[in-house]
């Protein structure tokens, strides 16, 4: 007998094309969910040093967010080592101004 996929709700999450490119943010911020994933997974912060980053957000809705990137981690990954793989392409046609007149 398969088992039925359970969807969870996610009320502090929404995506509008106006906002973020339609990346999923927190409901009424601006704040996108992979910022707060980074801020997780890449950085090391707890959810309360986040909330001290955002101190106009909620614990609640860092967990949300939390729970959202797990359930769509590898779109999220994918698309964070694309972004990367811009910048750093970036970087090497367009270096630093700034930094070749300080060396």
């Amino acid at each position: 007998m398969p088992v039925a996929e359970k969807k969870t709700m996610h009320p502090y999450i929404s995506m509008d094309s106006r906002i973020s490119g339609g990346q999923p943010v927190i409901k009424g911020t601006r704040i996108r969910i992979i910022d707060i994933a980074v801020r997780y997974e890449l950085m090391g912060l707890s959810a309360d040093m986040i909330i001290d980053e955002y101190p106009h957000l909620r614990l609640e809705q860092i967990h949300d967010a939390l729970s959202y990137y797990y359930e769509h981690k590898d779109t999220f990954d994918k698309k964070y080592r694309e972004d990367q793989s811009f910048l750093i392409h970036l970087t090497k046609q367009y270096p630093s101004r700034l930094k070749a007149k300080l060396e």
